[in-house]
């Protein structure tokens, strides 16, 4: 009889409350939570007690179209990680760095001690900033996507590299001869590219899992090929079934052409849940979730992600989506995987405007019910070869959260496809996906003068 398949369970915490738009408005408590310790506390202890095999905290530098309409700048994610991170010990931590707004000596020194400090539970999930208001929050303009991308290849080259300037046993403690580490282990990495200059080696030495792991989230063509030269786990938006399929088995293929087992990387698509304990009861959450914002505010929005003229979706907005009218993907230069998976459903589905904007309240496959209906909607995907697992979009923290440990967990764990306890200490251990080996060389890009 085969052996019945696990799946790995992410748990996002986007922007702050929730990653629904208006998860701030239906919240009971008070919107300053998301500044509280108390708040981070709970939040990463319910993981823990979830058994969850990840807390994915997101990061935004830019705040969108105003500060005082949703928290969406959050938190520094290296220091809530690090206050997690001394509340728990066995649930992984990974939190999101941009290499387009950030240098990789810093990024690479900030998570190795975070990952130190969590005995080896850390990950850094690499991302090119894909909103173009970022730039302004630095004093630059903000790169086209093909110069993000050939500085994030360099830039990921030079944090690996430093995360391994130290030889694993480079730390002798040879206190009778005066010998705090032995220099032929430490190593300058000595790196010269279009982007950076780099010396090295890194201030202290690699971890304990050899270095943190390597989330990413690009969707679009270059994304993808570098997810699969790099990432250790791959974070995608697929609302459709064929969409995911297709974006695993690329993902793998590209892999194997960089040399790569593809076994070794997971695929963990992010999944829009809303819970209840019954059908209805997520249908009200759902409703009210909805109803938190004003249509024209939802129409922003879902012009801010396809590139579509406002006016042209209030126009249309009980006809179908004007898929026509879209802009390039390098005239869009920001989501394009994001906009694309959004795309498909309006695309196979037939919805008007009004539909996909309750359907799509982010490019992630939306699932509306009880945990046996959550359940049935993973094992769908997990069975199709559709996915390793899932970045579960919480769409309302902390009650989301609480709903997917206390409703989900269990029928998942009944089913037999999540573990009931944790039986590993690092984090790449508990993903399968085996040490950290040297990230093959990336192919060539266009490059052109980008922000330090």
């Amino acid at each position: 009889m085969a052996e019945t398949r696990q799946i790995i369970l992410s748990a996002a915490l986007m922007h702050g409350l929730g990653n629904q738009a208006g998860a701030w408005r239906v919240r009971k408590e008070p919107a300053s939570d998301f500044l509280s310790p108390d708040y981070y506390a709970h939040l990463a202890r319910k993981a823990e007690e979830g058994k969850l095999h990840v807390l994915f905290l997101a990061e935004q530098a830019a705040h969108g179209a105003s500060p005082a309409s949703r928290p969406i700048g959050s938190m520094d994610t290296v220091s809530v990680l690090s206050f997690m991170a001394g509340l728990t010990s066995r649930v992984g931590l990974v939190g999101t760095g941009s290499t387009t707004y950030n240098t990789p000596f810093d990024l690479a020194r900030r998570f190795a001690t975070l990952d130190h400090l969590a005995n080896g539970r850390v990950g850094w999930n690499s991302v090119t900033s894909a909103i173009a208001t970022t730039g302004a929050q630095f004093g630059v303009t903000h790169p086209e996507a093909e110069d993000r991308y050939a500085r994030a290849d360099e830039f990921i080259d030079v944090v690996a590299a430093l995360w391994e300037s130290w030889e694993a046993d480079a730390l002798v403690d040879d206190k009778a001869n005066g010998t705090f580490a032995d220099p032929a282990k430490i190593h300058e990495i000595n790196h010269v590219g279009p982007h950076f200059s780099v010396q090295g080696p890194l201030s202290l030495p690699r971890s304990r899992q050899g270095r943190p792991i390597i989330f990413h989230a690009g969707s679009s063509p270059p994304g993808r090929d570098q997810a699969a030269r790099c990432a250790d786990v791959v974070f995608t938006a697929q609302h459709t079934l064929e969409g995911a399929q297709q974006f695993r088995a690329d993902i793998r293929a590209r892999a194997e052409a960089y040399g790569r087992d593809p076994d070794r990387i997971k695929v963990t698509p992010g999944i829009n849940m809303v819970l209840g304990r019954t059908l209805a009861e997520a249908e009200d959450r759902k409703a009210a979730i909805d109803n938190a914002q004003s249509v024209e505010e939802q129409i922003r929005r879902l012009s801010a992600l396809s590139g579509l003229d406002v006016g042209l979706l209030r126009d249309n907005l009980d006809n179908p989506l004007p898929v026509e009218a879209l802009p390039s993907d390098a005239r869009f230069n920001s989501g394009t995987g994001w906009r694309q998976s959004m795309v498909d459903l309006a695309t196979r589905e037939k919805l008007t405007v009004r539909q996909l904007l309750s359907r799509s309240p982010s490019g992630h496959h939306h699932v509306i019910g009880t945990a046996e209906m959550v359940a049935d909607a993973m094992m769908e995907r997990l069975e199709a070869g559709a996915a390793d697992g899932f970045t579960m979009m919480v769409d309302i923290l902390p009650s989301g959260l609480d709903d997917i440990v206390e409703l989900l967990v269990p029928e998942l764990q009944r089913r037999g496809i999540f573990h009931r306890d944790y039986e590993h200490e690092l984090l790449r251990d508990s993903l399968g996906i085996g040490p950290a080996r040297p990230i093959p060389k990336a192919m060539p890009r266009p490059v052109a003068a980008t922000a330090a």
